[in-house]
């Protein structure tokens, strides 16, 4: 981070690279679909679609300005 760098720029900078990153990771693991190339089953595809959602929805949370694991009585 340089000096005069904002967290605002630090964020948009390292949120684009790692989103990116990411995207490029998901096409490839969309090559995986050649069933030319590849043998999977229907379980394995689902395997891996739920893993990734969740993962997804973890990750949301984290950005999320509530706090979940507080308790309230209300």
């Amino acid at each position: 981070m340089s000096p005069n760098e904002t967290k605002r720029g630090r964020f948009v900078r390292i949120a684009n690279r790692r989103t990116n990153q990411v995207l490029s990771e998901l096409r490839k693991l969309g090559n995986c679909s050649n069933t030319r190339m590849y043998e999977y089953t229907e379980a394995d595809v689902r395997k891996i679609f739920r893993t990734l959602k969740k993962e997804l929805d973890r990750v949301e949370k984290l950005f999320s300005s509530e706090d979940t694991n507080e308790f309230k009585l209300e």
